[in-house]
């Protein structure tokens, strides 16, 4: 079995903080890595979806090269300090953001970029952060810290080979995501052929108003019209104590796109009052909007549609964040209600209900309902629209699971190919 050899991780990689500036320096200019983008995903992106505006100077300090680890350097709780993000190829003019640390492999040890992505998404690395990290009221990441913690590696072609084997399963996880978002676009599509368009309606009666003309029999309503109630979220505690004893997962605005893919992702585990989870407990039609946050490009808004299987997953326990608001959506009508959202917030309508001039935005969703009208059809409609689509959501719900296998199957045998205890002999 081959030897591999301990190292500190400032033997391997110099460690930078990346680029701080204010909201109004962001939407335009160069390509930006974000904390979202580093958190949220084991490699770089192969576009970065945010922008900045950076001088040639910054560029160069903050620069995106191949092999460079980003790892969040502050975070709420301990669990979700230093997540790291690896990039597979240079990024010409493109810088981080401040609140994440670039370790840049130095030379002198050679170390693969795909074996170093897994290293530091392994239990290995997260229980050294985990008996390093400080806790004031928010975790924090120190160069000092990443002094003292260590790798172990084996030959460089080793590396490369195991690398390999893992990124395999990354790499049809992330061709299931393409082809979830192909669907969900699709889904889109019908929908606005059906009721933006109308065009399975064209050669029928259609009423002409001040509004929009639109079929006969089709009234205008305000979106509230669909809901039947909306719910708060809850936060709770993060272990069980006095009468906070109900376990439940915790869906935050975070979590939407993993959700989205039929994934928990890192969802995390709360408990609250058993009261609480009655009146606050996610059921099968509900969709949840997120209430707070956005950025200058980003509006405030995103929506997710919970289903049956999704909370069986969740031990049928499952809940929103009070930064997140539940709404129980008439029968028949979960699936329009989230498709016209989505169409509305894709048209960035909900920037005009959002209030809070600097940092947090909030999103008064109860002006929107009230206030903002659409084409309701009639329930019959509905229910051939939902016969239209479910094909598309099966196929996507089917390659959910089997993201949430494959990552399952990726996050057993990563600890078995770090530990070094693995042979490779032939």
């Amino acid at each position: 079995m081959e030897e591999w050899k301990e190292y500190k991780l400032g033997e391997i990689f110099d460690f930078n903080n990346g680029l701080s500036k204010g909201g109004k320096f962001f939407g335009h200019g160069y390509d930006f890595v974000s904390f979202k983008t580093v958190f949220k995903n084991h490699f770089l992106p192969n576009t970065l979806d945010d922008l900045v505006e950076s001088s040639k100077k910054e560029r160069e300090k903050f620069s995106v090269k191949e092999g460079d680890v980003f790892l969040t350097r502050t975070s709420e709780t301990q669990n979700e300090l230093a997540y790291s993000c690896v990039a597979l190829k240079d990024y010409p003019n493109a810088t981080y953001n401040g609140f994440t640390k670039r370790l840049r492999p130095n030379g002198k040890i050679k170390i693969d970029s795909i074996f170093s992505a897994y290293f530091f998404r392994s239990a290995i690395f997260r229980n050294q952060v985990t008996s390093m990290s400080n806790m004031v009221t928010r975790a924090s990441l120190s160069n000092e810290m990443l002094d003292r913690m260590s790798i172990k590696i084996p030959s460089y072609d080793l590396q490369k080979t195991i690398g390999k084997i893992l990124f395999s399963f990354d790499a049809k996880i992330q061709l299931n995501k393409r082809i979830n978002d192909n669907l969900e676009q699709q889904a889109q599509a019908l929908f606005k052929a059906w009721f933006v368009d109308f065009e399975p309606f064209k050669d029928g009666e259609f009423v002409d108003d001040n509004f929009v003309r639109r079929p006969y029999g089709w009234n205008v309503k305000p979106l509230e019209y669909l809901v039947e109630k909306v719910k708060s979220g809850d936060w709770g505690k993060d272990e069980q104590m006095g009468n906070y004893t109900m376990r439940t997962f915790c869906m935050r605005g975070a979590d939407f796109p993993d959700i989205k893919e039929g994934s928990k992702g890192k969802m995390p585990i709360r408990y609250i009052l058993e009261k609480n989870f009655k009146e606050k407990s996610l059921c099968d039609g509900n969709v949840v909007v997120e209430i707070s946050g956005g950025s200058p490009t980003q509006s405030t808004g995103r929506i997710v549609l919970i289903d049956k299987t999704f909370i069986a997953d969740c031990d049928n326990a499952l809940i929103c964040t009070n930064f997140c608001k539940s709404l129980e959506i008439k029968e028949s009508f979960s699936l329009f209600f989230y498709l016209l959202w989505q169409y509305l917030y894709n048209k960035k309508v909900m920037f005009i209900y959002e209030n809070g001039s600097n940092g947090l935005k909030n999103l008064n969703i109860n002006s929107l309902l009230e206030r903002e009208l659409f084409v309701i059809p009639p329930k019959e409609i509905i229910s051939r629209f939902n016969l239209a689509v479910s094909l598309l959501l099966s196929k996507k719900q089917t390659n959910g699971i089997e993201i949430s296998r494959l990552s399952s199957l990726r996050d057993t045998l990563l600890p078995k190919l770090m530990s070094g205890n693995m042979s490779f002999d032939n």
